[in-house]
């Protein structure tokens, strides 16, 4: 068990948040303490006079202590689209979320960090969620939304997670269709294709149960 993980996709909307919390959970269940981060966020809403994001705040619901919500999401954007134009004029600055990861790893056993998007998603202008991964050193979870292609997109993340040569500890199968046909095998599939474990099968819900998805989880 390390101390802290990045959380990617293959996509977006593929699950991280459910995966993410699932893994705070799993941790806690573990006797751990855990905090989670989510350092970029496009699709923000406005709250008690500051813009926040869903998923952010379910992140900082889920943790073992109540922080505050900018060291969470330090780059919060209303626009809900990618956030190297999100951010136009207030670009996201990977050394600022590297200064906050570090308070955060202070405040916890854990830390579980969700990354925007896919592994090349950008950032801002230059810089994309592998450059942040690379600077935090931290080891991957790759999620994988089971459905009509999801192989191909597995496969391709997964080799460009191993081109970046950061360590990749498992990746999390979230089975975001009901019903899908051949959902199994898909999944077998990706498993001959992944060195590294299948660390859980997160089912199709339509309303999240974090405790129940942890116990699918075993790190």
């Amino acid at each position: 068990m390390e101390n802290a993980y990045f959380v990617t996709g293959t996509d977006t909307n593929v699950g991280k948040t459910w995966a993410t919390i699932a893994l705070m959970q799993y941790f806690q269940n573990c006797g751990k303490t855990v905090v989670g981060m989510k350092p970029v966020a496009a699709g923000c809403m406005m709250l008690d006079g500051q813009l926040k994001n869903e998923d952010a705040l379910l992140i900082q619901e889920n943790g073992s202590v109540w922080l505050d919500y900018d060291l969470i999401n330090p780059y919060a954007y209303e626009q809900p689209t990618s956030p190297h134009i999100a951010g136009f004029g207030n670009p996201a600055d990977l050394s600022v979320l590297a200064v906050k990861f570090d308070l955060l790893k202070s405040q916890a056993d854990v830390v579980v960090v969700e990354g925007a998007g896919g592994w090349y998603s950008p950032l801002n202008e230059q810089q994309a969620n592998s450059d942040l991964a690379q600077l935090l050193g931290l080891p991957v979870i790759l999620v994988v939304a089971i459905r009509l292609g999801c192989i191909n997109h597995a496969r391709l993340t997964y080799e460009a997670i191993l081109r970046s040569e950061i360590k990749c500890a498992g990746w999390i199968a979230v089975c975001t269709e009901a019903d899908l046909h051949g959902e199994e095998a898909i999944i077998s599939m990706i498993k001959d294709c992944i060195t590294e474990p299948l660390l859980g099968v997160i089912p199709n819900r339509t309303i999240a149960d974090f405790n129940f998805f942890s116990e699918q989880l075993a790190l």
